[in-house]
């Protein structure tokens, strides 16, 4: 009966040192800037990167998708630009110190960019300050983190205490901090409207820079867009002209 008792005891005290060592390495969380920081510094030191990509649009979440060709090309920590063919049609998307500039079959559009251009933020923004900045626009609070898991892979959320999803939020995975969903709302008249998503998937190493190779888009949980990745270069050269936004609005009249 002695034997017995003191397995227990010494069952439990084992069990309670496990346990306490579980909860010392997993109580702490890096705050949200701090975070953003490793993770930019992780991504990598490339001064630019083009990329290359195959473009697919769903309609009404049919697997049947109309397909496109896109090049987009990063000048860090702030400058991008997009060219896309999709349907015989062309766009142009640039990004520029703040300013927005879209032209849609050789004309400037009037309407702003959408929540299909804005997986950009992520991987664009190598400055801890310029992406705050873009997160908190969307309404992703950096100040809470807390733990989360999806599809059996546990992840750091960045917006909101998991599993609470309404709130818009950033998943960034436990070893690289590498960003892998980023979850939006829109609003309506009556609250919360349509529920948005971005996952950066198939993360890989090119030049001892990371870059997803795949992203996929759902709205209300429907895959709407889909981005394949075919090619990154490096630190190539580009001409500044093609980001000079005040010569394009020239052009494009």
């Amino acid at each position: 009966m002695l034997n017995h008792l003191k397995k227990i005891i010494l069952f439990g005290i084992a069990l309670v040192s496990i346990t306490g060592f579980y909860l010392s390495v997993f109580a702490y969380i890096l705050p949200g800037p701090y975070m953003l920081k490793y993770m930019i510094r992780d991504l990598g030191d490339a001064k630019r990167l083009e990329v290359t990509q195959e473009v697919i649009f769903y309609e009404s979440g049919s697997l049947d998708g109309s397909e496109g060709k896109e090049i987009v090309k990063y000048i860090f920590p702030d400058t991008f630009r997009s060219d896309m063919k999709y349907k015989d049609k062309e766009r142009i998307h640039v990004v520029s110190r703040g300013e927005d500039l879209i032209v849609h079959e050789g004309s400037i559009a009037t309407s702003p960019s959408t929540w299909l251009d804005i997986y950009k933020d992520l991987l664009l923004y190598r400055s801890r300050r310029l992406l705050e900045e873009q997160l908190l626009f969307r309404r992703v609070s950096t100040s809470v983190v807390s733990y989360g898991r999806f599809e059996g892979n546990a992840a750091y959320v960045m917006g909101a205490t998991s599993p609470d999803e309404t709130k818009p939020q950033v998943w960034f995975t436990l070893d690289l901090l590498q960003p892998y969903r980023w979850i939006l709302r829109t609003r309506n008249g009556r609250g919360f409207g349509d529920t948005l998503e971005v996952r950066y998937l198939n993360w890989k190493e090119i030049e001892e820079n990371w870059y997803p190779m795949h992203i996929e888009f759902y709205k209300n949980n429907t895959l709407v867009k889909e981005i394949n990745v075919k090619n990154v270069k490096v630190n190539p050269s580009f001409s500044k002209e093609l980001f000079n936004i005040r010569r394009l609005k020239s052009v494009y009249r």
